[in-house]
């Protein structure tokens, strides 16, 4: 398995302005390092603890995103350092982010996450949801969160079709956000979408940010 190359065929082939995540979740230390090594800066972890002690652990310019959904009881140890938090789905769990943002005078970044796909074990907002948590008063005092834009997942299926169509309309509900609530707001921006069995098909439809995990790491480690 060579990462550096494996990277190499990525990037050289999204288009630009498209940021790849590489989701590093269950790899040691040394696969993060041989992906630093090849230019790689932003790595995607799911596990709180894996994430503080590999941030412990490895170059200070890695620019970490939490990519799965975090418990808010452990929001807290991350806030120090996380780049941005992609799985945000309630008002509750903003809430917890701005308290720790605020503890650490920083903002911090999050993307909301959106029910896209018919599979009903992934999280995340619809649409009206997502509008009832940026009407309300308590988001609008929020000042130590900043949302970035809008994540989701597709179904997980080999129908091309449904999956342009559902990151079709992840594209729409970013677009109906900015209009609505962003339109002066440089900094929400971002439609993070694709992963490694579908990012091709992401970047088509307007994705900004794709999370690749085993098209560089090879398989998962459990």
């Amino acid at each position: 398995m060579d990462i550096g190359k494996n990277i190499l065929a990525i990037t050289t082939n999204l288009p630009e302005g498209v940021k790849l995540v590489a989701v590093s979740k269950t790899k040691p230390n040394e696969d993060i390092l041989e992906a630093y090594n090849a230019g790689q800066r932003i790595f995607g972890e799911n596990k709180v603890q894996d994430l503080t002690k590999k941030y412990e652990e490895l170059p200070k310019d890695i620019e970490w995103h939490f990519i799965g959904h975090p418990q808010s009881n452990k929001v807290k140890y991350i806030a120090p350092f996380i780049s941005l938090i992609h799985g945000v789905d309630s008002l509750k769990l903003l809430k917890i982010i701005n308290k720790e943002g605020q503890k650490n005078e920083r903002k911090i970044k999050c993307l909301l996450q959106f029910h896209i796909a018919e599979e009903s074990t992934k999280f995340g907002l619809d649409i009206q949801e997502a509008r009832d948590v940026l009407d309300s008063e308590e988001f609008k005092n929020f000042a130590n969160v900043e949302i970035a834009g809008v994540m989701g997942m597709a179904t997980y299926t080999d129908d091309e079709t449904q999956i342009r169509n559902e990151f079709r309309m992840l594209y729409n509900i970013f677009t109906q956000l900015k209009n609505e609530y962003f339109s002066a707001a440089d900094s929400f921006y971002e439609i993070s979408m694709g992963m490694s069995d579908d990012y091709p098909i992401a970047v088509e439809e307007g994705s900004t940010m794709v999370r690749v995990g085993s098209k560089i790491f090879g398989a998962r480690n459990y």
